[in-house]
């Protein structure tokens, strides 16, 4: 079975340069587009894993991170954060609030496949 990924970002463009690189991996994606959205996705699609942008109107990602991380049914999937600032106080934030990983963008999706994988439990993955 794959495990099933939950991306969540704002700009269409991200979003499909994230797709294309974990459909590519054999990940079954879930879709959101802020944060509050991405919650309640989370919610109920229990993915193994989160994509998700730092930067997204409303609730953005370290707020939702921050909401994931005191929710004990989202608690314990891991976050991968996403941003096109490099800001040290950003990373501060989502490493404190709980991400198991902040990339900036631009980023290779190569590189974020091989950080899912390496995330992931191998029987959550595709061989």
């Amino acid at each position: 079975m794959n495990a099933r990924i939950l991306i969540a970002d704002d700009e269409p463009h991200m979003r499909r340069v994230i797709e294309l690189s974990l459909r590519r991996g054999g990940y079954e994606l879930v879709i959101a587009r802020d944060g509050h959205e991405a919650v309640r996705l989370a919610r109920s699609e229990q993915p193994a894993l989160i994509v998700m942008d730092v930067n997204m109107p409303e609730l953005n990602g370290v707020e939702a991170l921050r909401t994931l991380k005191q929710t004990p049914e989202t608690a314990a999937i891991p976050v991968i954060m996403l941003t096109a600032r490099g800001h040290v106080l950003t990373r501060h934030e989502a490493e404190s609030s709980g991400a198991a990983l902040f990339l900036t963008k631009p980023f290779s999706p190569t590189q974020l496949l091989d950080e899912v994988r390496r995330l992931l439990p191998p029987a959550s993955a595709t061989p």
